[in-house]
């Protein structure tokens, strides 16, 4: 499989950590000694998930001049949805007028990209469909608690696309050499440690340090095991994106496995927790200013509540 296209999109709105002084008594200096975010994306009362995966898209549209005619699968990964019948990849289908497709979405927290790439390889491998969108959106700070000091600071709002083909169409289109995924439902407090309930309390988390030691434990395998089976090793990649949940796991999983900080893609400073679109975001941010060298293997590792997890490794 082959990453034909790429796009995202991000409000232009910022929260910065002093807005919650006075909601959740956080200051500035605690919130960002323990996330490492200054400022959070905030979508604004035109904005929702299925009109931040449209600009996405319409973003990688635009970025490769592209015709999405002959898509033939759109899968949709979100844990805030606007709507669960009407999902988000049957409003990409019928706002970008691609008729021939088979929709889904699929959600499992902040691992819905992966999960979602894993579902387009099987529609692949079994011949049904051969070019697929795939597009993260997430509008946590709808279903957010401004009031809950212990997440009510973390989530930004934002979404990304790619385009995947079966073959490459272009030199410059990085290979998915490889791809795992991981339910842990069964690991530490697992679904009691964060959740989503809308009718409720909303988006929450009980237990942060059950998350922070399980996102630590996890992302760092995840990159250990996809390079070994592999036959590489840490140190061959030239980049890694991990999921951008907190500064703090990323750091710990950074000098755990000694991979330098320059090879570590973030952009959770700005933008926050952006859920399950984080890592194709920073992705599609580093494509867009060429930063990302020819030859270079890239791998993303990511942990979701629920819990679940995965990686992939990308060859440029």
């Amino acid at each position: 499989m082959y990453i034909t296209a790429i796009g995202h999109y991000l409000p232009d709105y910022r929260v910065p950590n002093d807005y919650f002084l006075n909601i959740n008594g956080l200051t500035d200096d605690w919130i960002y000694e323990r996330t490492g975010i200054k400022t959070r994306t905030r979508a604004n009362g035109e904005d929702n998930t299925n009109t931040m995966g449209i600009k996405a898209v319409q973003n990688m549209k635009d970025r490769y001049k592209l015709d999405l005619s002959d898509v033939d699968l759109i899968i949709g990964a979100t844990y805030t949805p606007v709507d669960t019948v009407a999902t988000l990849a049957h409003v990409i289908q019928k706002e970008f007028d691609i008729r021939n497709a088979r929709v889904l979405s699929v959600s499992t927290a902040c691992s819905s990209f992966l999960n979602a790439i894993e579902i387009a390889r099987s529609f692949f491998i079994s011949g049904i469909a051969s070019k697929a969108i795939v597009l993260d959106s997430e509008h946590n700070s709808f279903y957010g608690n401004e009031t809950d000091p212990k997440a009510g600071h973390l989530w930004g709002d934002g979404s990304a696309a790619t385009l995947i083909c079966k073959e490459r169409t272009d030199e410059d289109n990085p290979e998915i050499v490889d791809i795992q995924t991981k339910g842990l439902a069964h690991v530490g407090k697992g679904p009691e440690a964060v959740y989503l309930r809308p009718a409720d309390v909303g988006l929450v988390m009980p237990d942060g340090r059950d998350v922070f030691i399980n996102a630590c434990t996890y992302m760092a395998s995840e990159l250990v095991e996809i390079t070994s089976r592999n036959n590489l090793a840490i140190e061959d990649l030239d980049y890694v994106v991990p999921h951008q949940a907190n500064v703090r796991i990323i750091n710990h999983i950074a000098k755990e496995l000694s991979i330098p900080k320059e090879k570590v893609i973030t952009h959770i400073e700005e933008h926050g927790n952006t859920g399950s679109a984080s890592t194709l975001i920073g992705l599609s941010m580093a494509r867009e200013m060429n930063h990302i060298k020819k030859g270079s293997l890239m791998a993303f590792t990511v942990f979701g509540g629920g819990y679940s997890a995965g990686s992939m490794l990308l060859k440029f």
